[in-house]
């Protein structure tokens, strides 16, 4: 089995954050790995808010010792949290598994440009706080027959579907983003940022980042499976 090193205890806590908030949204979630040399790269995709997720991992040395190979491979991401050692800062690579579709599509890895309109950190918040106000509202006044499935489906795509400011980037994807601890209380504006390659939108921050197809994120029109 393979062993990860990580750079530290802060690093494999923070790994160990992310797969536990990946499994509160999904408990049967996989999870995506690649690593070369000294970068891990963690893709998941919370169901709930139909983006994907990507948390970048410090290891302590080269992947296999920097030789000319890498890590490309769908786990289990409880299976793999459960293999975390925060004090040894290592975490054990488990048995491959039949990837869900969206593991097959991934946002490419250059040719991101950055986006202007960006809100700043704590206004992003606010507006998040504002849609789940909304959404609760909305869905209080619906009657108890009206309280399908169907319908508040509908309300969410209409509030969470919105875009951000003047960009195309939806407040779902900003809610994510605070929901995985990737936008933080005190992540300050220079901290974050907004970017975009093809069909894709992607929100930085030092935690990790979120990054949404205008097309649908399971669609692979126009995007290189790998």
């Amino acid at each position: 089995m393979t062993v990860l090193h990580l750079a530290d205890e802060t690093e494999a806590a923070d790994l160990a954050a992310f797969l536990s908030r990946l499994l509160h949204f999904d408990r049967g979630a996989a999870v995506r790995l690649q690593a070369a040399g000294t970068a891990l790269a963690v893709f998941g995709r919370p169901p709930s808010f139909e983006v994907l997720a990507v948390r970048a991992v410090r290891l302590a040395k080269p992947y296999e010792d920097g030789l000319d190979v890498s890590l490309d491979v769908t786990v289990s991401a409880g299976e793999f949290l459960e293999s975390v050692d925060e004090r040894a800062a290592t975490a054990a690579v488990p048995g491959a598994v039949t990837g869900p579709p969206w593991a097959g599509v991934l946002p490419p890895r250059a040719g991101w440009q950055p986006e202007p309109g960006l809100p700043a950190p704590d206004a992003l918040r606010a507006t998040v706080a504002a849609a789940v106000a909304e959404f609760r509202s909305r869905t209080e006044e619906l009657g108890p027959e009206g309280r399908t499935r169907a319908e508040l489906d509908r309300i969410g795509q209409d509030i969470w579907s919105r875009q951000i400011a003047d960009t195309r980037l939806p407040v779902r994807a900003v809610h994510a983003a605070q929901s995985l601890g990737f936008l933080r209380p005190r992540t300050e504006p220079g901290d974050i940022g907004l970017f975009s390659s093809g069909a894709w939108l992607r929100l930085r921050t030092p935690y990790g980042s979120v990054a949404v197809r205008q097309a649908g994120l399971l669609g692979a029109f126009g995007v290189s499976v790998r």
